[in-house]
């Protein structure tokens, strides 16, 4: 530290140092700055009567301390002066001024001494600026300044940096440094355009000493002036760094490994200066990134390492401040996801952002890379989930910094926090998955339930009937004789007279005889098959006769070889066959296995190559055969062009052989039948009489074209076009019922949860009194009830400020006082299902199975008796028409209750059926349901709104206040008490850059209150740090204070505080904010509790019922 002069005693020395309006004037723009060495003419500044009387100026004080002292009486002004004349002589200030004037310096530097003399010259220099008064420093700034500088440009831009020119720098340095001491040559430095150039150009990491008073200088700088400065500060920074061709921040970062602690300790109050300075969120993290970037990010753990009190401070505020900005841009995202929530909007936003920029480009290539995304429902999803952690890690860092762009191998993503939701998504899966087998297993118990209810019913009515019955033939006959046997029970298995047993076969093996007739059906059954007579089994020795040969089989386990059938005529493989019976068991061919290379574009590919190609080249004749054998082969001897054609195009889709489909038909085999397939067969198919037409072509065959070949293999089948019919009822009929059961149970369920629903109950009744009172005077007041479909009208009925409606005023009024009316909302889980169901097309399609069901019974009793062993038609179908008619009566029942349910509800509500009609009912209430949710969710997003607003009006608030607070503070320089004519401007910014003072809370953020809705992102969840309160003893912050111009200057030679309290309170803007919402938020739960209060005891006292409240409500609507 620099030497400085004694205290004085009298009691102008107890005066503060004056806040200086010049100092303050140029700051604020007032003065110009200058270029180039100019000297300004002596300023002619006032003095007090007597020749030899000391300025006032000698004292440091200015014109708001002049003017008390001015007015003191004559005897202690002469005191003063002569106290202060005593106390100069004995530290030898006077005689220094008057032994070396101002100009003698300023001769010496324009001579242009040599570098060994101006060493000399620039230290006697420092000296006499460190220990003169402030007249002295004024009369040498005038015009010493400039040459100064102009020495300091010539030394930095010689060729040669030998040691004399660097200890030269150094020495003008030091000397600009005890200049700016006062507050005069912070001032002139300050207005002098090219004075931050330079300071920027002597960053030299080589010459530790010099760059440390260098960068303190621009560190106290950039604390004392406005952002105006700073911007001055970095653009000389950039400058210098581009002369030297390298990073602007590359020469303070390269300090920070040097082994001078010092130089350490200053460079890092540097960047801090540099990244605490501005109010801007984005520029602030932008220095910041730049100088990690360069290379801050390597060395800041290695710093944490060194052991010193100085460094440990720098570095604490650097944390402390990077941790705030980044709760600051974590509260920035959301807002954004408040805001912003529209996918068109912000994509706008993006792109009007990086359009037309080299940003594009990548943007582009970002979407493109999404859409290559697998189309997959639940795939998409997780990568989804997947970019958007990697794109919140990368811009939201967890270190609040940008990442290494220059890294070209791997990303390092933090991925843990995503496997940990994929798990609990995983689980939640899971549990959801349970839940769908719950709800499934619901429904089916619900859905036989309902079935068993329909068949007790219709059990109930047999008995019912059976008992009316009862009691009318005993009416018409009387009761039995008591002496009357009763027929034997079905159960004894003696319902007829026993039958005769079938006499045994003969061991010769020849025909039995017949069996005996069946005995006669009891009341009330049908005749198996309609009635019709039963068929008798044919002869054993007739089927033993027709049966024919097995094949021959294959030796070792062999299979027959896959018959393929290429669409076009290959060429020929001509090899020599092996036949299995010369193959041994150990032969290769017996354990081949080519199958399992065949694939589909195996084949094709081997089709397309190797298929016969005619010859360019023919002979007329051949090609006149040819054509005409094709036309023969074309050619249609009874089936009109158009059904061959189809039947083409319907034979080519399949390529089955005739005969294959032919057995599928009779077999009825449904796993190879398709519906396709039996609906395309019974559009195309020539009808009953062209069938039986074409099978006198039957010894022509091979000459019919491939459709007429098809119809005569099908005119062998016996009513086939009925049989198709039936068999594609059969395949339908499983789809039919699936179809028409679920709409069923879902109306009447949805019927059910209407008569039911408590919620639904109130909110009627609610609803009916607000529209009484609202309508009360006119022709529907003093309503009893209301149609339902009047429900939706309610969104319709707007306020009389036009800003809501009584739709959203309903919500709110259940929200607030009848919470449990909004569960009706589940309570009607099933009525959306049941609006989109359709009762006419559902009564509809019931009624056509019923009709199939029928006409298929009938087709039954008149089919002839099969003429083919493979004919299994009527037997399966048998079997499926019993089956079918039991689900069928189910459904018939399930729909009965539907309609009772339906009748039920209509009637239960005074609702006229032949005026709405089911769909319509249920798709009113369902468009209600659907209205009352939107508004619910409509009203969240107004009072989300709301709050909101408030909270920014009441930061807008604050902020208002805090920038007036800052420009009331700005207009007061440094207030700085001393004793004397001691200067210290520059000490004591110093010291307060050394404890951290001048950084602690120089910036009030406004943290956003805790919403409603959370933000995803991990950075919502960071912890605040404490803010570090770096005390000093005789240096102080105001509390609560966010500029840097509130420093207390007390003295300039204490030394700095070595200890760091943490102090929660520190942030007093953040507590004004909790505070004010505090305050707000019980302000309105007062006086809505003062309101209940209200209401409470009007009713009380009154007896008025609680609906008189909503009744207030109304009126203010």
């Amino acid at each position: 530290m620099d030497r400085h002069r004694p205290r004085q005693h009298h009691p102008a020395a107890e005066a503060p140092y004056p806040s200086s309006a010049s100092l303050r004037s140029c700051r604020e723009g007032k003065m110009p700055r200058r270029k180039g060495p100019q000297h300004p003419p002596p300023s002619g500044g006032r003095e007090e009567p007597g020749e030899k009387r000391p300025k006032f100026e000698d004292m440091n004080l200015n014109e708001d301390k002049k003017a008390p002292l001015r007015e003191k009486d004559f005897s202690i002004k002469k005191e003063m002066v002569m106290q202060y004349i005593n106390t100069a002589s004995k530290t030898g200030s006077l005689k220094s001024s008057r032994q070396i004037p101002p100009q003698e310096f300023i001769h010496d530097l324009k001579m242009g001494s040599s570098d060994e003399r101006l060493v000399g010259c620039l230290e006697s220099l420092r000296v006499s600026l460190t220990s003169n008064p402030v007249s002295w420093v004024e009369s040498f700034g005038r015009e010493g300044l400039g040459l100064l500088l102009d020495i300091l440009e010539r030394l930095i831009s010689g060729k040669t940096q030998e040691k004399i020119v660097k200890k030269n720098q150094h020495k003008v340095i030091q000397c600009l440094k005890a200049l700016m001491n006062t507050q005069y040559g912070l001032e002139r430095i300050m207005s002098e355009e090219r004075s931050l150039s330079l300071l920027a150009r002597a960053i030299d990491p080589e010459q530790p000493s010099m760059m440390t008073d260098v960068v303190k200088l621009l560190s106290a700088v950039c604390i004392v002036g406005e952002e105006s400065i700073l911007e001055d500060v970095l653009e000389a920074l950039t400058s210098a760094g581009e002369e030297r061709k390298i990073d602007r921040f590359s020469s303070i970062v390269e300090g920070l490994q040097h082994n001078s602690v010092q130089l350490q300790v200053a460079c890092m109050q540097l960047i801090n200066a540099l990244v605490t300075s501005p109010d801007d969120l984005d520029f602030r993290l932008h220095i910041r990134n730049e100088f990690m970037r360069c290379g801050l990010k390597e060395i800041l753990p290695n710093l944490k390492r060194i052991k010193n009190d100085g460094l440990d401070i720098q570095l604490k505020v650097f944390d402390e401040h990077k941790e705030e900005d980044l709760i600051e841009f974590s509260h920035r995202l959301e807002d954004i996801k408040a805001e912003l929530d529209e996918a068109y909007d912000l994509y706008n936003m993006v792109w009007n952002t990086v359009k037309e920029t080299r940003s594009e480009g990548y943007f582009i290539s970002i979407l493109q890379h999404l859409l290559l995304i697998r189309n997959d429902y639940f795939i998409r999803q997780q990568y989804f989930k997947l970019i958007d952690e990697c794109v919140s890690q990368i811009v939201l860092h967890r270190d609040g910094l940008d990442p290494d762009f220059t890294y070209r191998k791997r990303l390092d993503l933090d991925l843990s926090q995503f496997v940990d939701i994929c798990i609990d998504q995983a689980k939640l899966e899971e549990f959801e998955e349970k839940a769908s087998e719950l709800h499934e297993k619901f429904e089916k118990e619900f859905t036989d339930h309902q079935e068993t209810q329909a068949q007790l019913q219709k059990k109930e009515a047999k008995i019912n009937e059976l008992q009316a019955e009862l009691q009318a033939f005993k009416a018409q006959f009387g009761a039995l004789p008591p002496g009357t046997p009763l027929l034997p029970s079905k159960e004894d298995g003696s319902s007829h007279s026993a039958l005769p047993p079938p006499p045994a076969l003969s061991s010769c093996g020849g025909v039995p005889p017949p069996p005996p007739p069946p005995p006669p059906p009891l009341p009330g059954m049908p005749l198996p098959f309609g009635g019709g007579p039963v068929p008798p089994p044919p002869p054993l020795g007739l089927l033993s006769g027709r049966t024919s040969p097995p094949p021959p089989t294959l030796p070792f386990g062999l299979k027959p070889k896959k018959e393929f059938k290429p669409e076009t005529s290959m060429r020929r493989l001509n090899w020599l066959k092996i036949r299995p019976q010369e193959m041994t068991e150990d032969c290769f061919w017996v354990k081949a296995n080519e199958n399992k290379y065949e694939n589909v574009d195996l084949l094709c590919k081997l089709e397309n190559i190797f298929c016969c190609q005619p010859k360019e080249k023919r002979e007329e004749e051949d090609f006149d055969e040819k054509k005409a054998i094709k036309k023969k082969i074309k050619e249609l001897k009874f089936l009109d062009s158009k059904v061959a054609q189809n039947l083409s195009i319907f034979l080519s889709s399949f390529r089955v052989p005739y005969e294959e489909i032919k057995m599928m038909i009779l077999e009825v085999d449904e796993t190879q039948l398709a519906e396709s397939m039996i609906q395309n067969l019974i559009k195309h198919l020539p009808d009953q009489e062209q069938l039986n037409s074409l099978s006198q072509f039957k010894n022509d065959y091979n000459n019919l074209c491939e459709p007429e070949q098809f119809a005569v293999v099908m005119s062998n089948v016996k009513r086939l076009r009925p049989r198709l019919s039936a068999i594609l009822f059969k395949l339908q009929f499983e789809e039919q019922v699936n179809n028409i059961k679920p709409d069923i149970m879902a109306v009447s369920t949805a019927c059910e949860e209407i008569k039911k629903s408590r919620s639904f109950s109130k909110l009627l009744e609610l609803v009916l009194l607000m529209g009484n009172y609202m309508n009360a005077g006119s022709r529907n007041a003093q309503t009893f009830g209301f149609n339902l479909s009047s429900l939706c009208k309610l969104k319709d009925t707007r306020s009389a400020d036009q800003k809501t409606t009584l739709l959203h005023f309903l919500v709110e009024i259940c929200e607030e006082k009848y919470p449990d009316i909004l569960n009706f909302v589940d309570d009607l889980e099933h009525l959306d299902k049941a609006s989109k169901v359709s009762v006419e097309t559902l009564e509809k399609n019931l009624k056509q199975m019923g009709r199939q069901l029928q006409q298929l019974e009938k087709d039954l009793k008149i089919f002839p008796p099969p003429e083919d062993l493979h004919d299994k038609f009527v037997t399966k179908m048998s079997s499926f028409v019993i089956s079918a008619k039991e689900q069928h009566e189910k459904l018939s029942k399930l729909h009965e209750n539907m309609d009772k349910s339906y009748q039920s509800i209509m009637q239960y509500y005074a609702i006229d059926m032949k005026k709405v009609s089911v769909e319509d009912f249920l798709t009113d209430l369902n468009n209600f349901r659907t209205m009352f949710m939107q508004a619910k969710k409509e009203n969240f997003k107004k009072r989300e709104a709301e709050e909101k607003e408030k909270r920014a009006r009441i930061a807008k608030e604050l902020a208002e206040k805090e920038r007036l607070e800052r420009q009331q503070k700005k207009k007061r320089l440094l207030e700085m008490k001393t004793e004397g004519d001691e200067t210290g401007v520059m000490d004591s910014l110093l010291e307060a850059l050394q404890s951290g003072a001048a950084f602690r809370d120089r910036r009030k953020r406004t943290p956003k209150p805790k919403d409603i809705r959370q933000s995803l992102s991990p950075m919502s969840q960071r912890p605040v740090l404490k803010v570090c309160n770096h005390e000093n003893q005789k240096l102080q912050l105001t509390e609560g204070s966010r500029s840097h111009y509130n420093i207390n200057c007390n003295s300039t030679r204490t030394p700095v505080a070595k200890e760091l309290n943490y102090n929660l309170d520190t942030h007093t803007s953040t507590g004004r904010i909790k505070a004010t919402e505090k305050k707000e938020a019980y302000n309105v739960e007062s006086s809505r509790k003062k309101e209940m209060e209200l209401l409470g005891s009007v009713s009380k006292n009154e007896s008025i019922p609680e609906v008189e409240a909503l009744l207030a409500r109304l009126r203010a609507l």
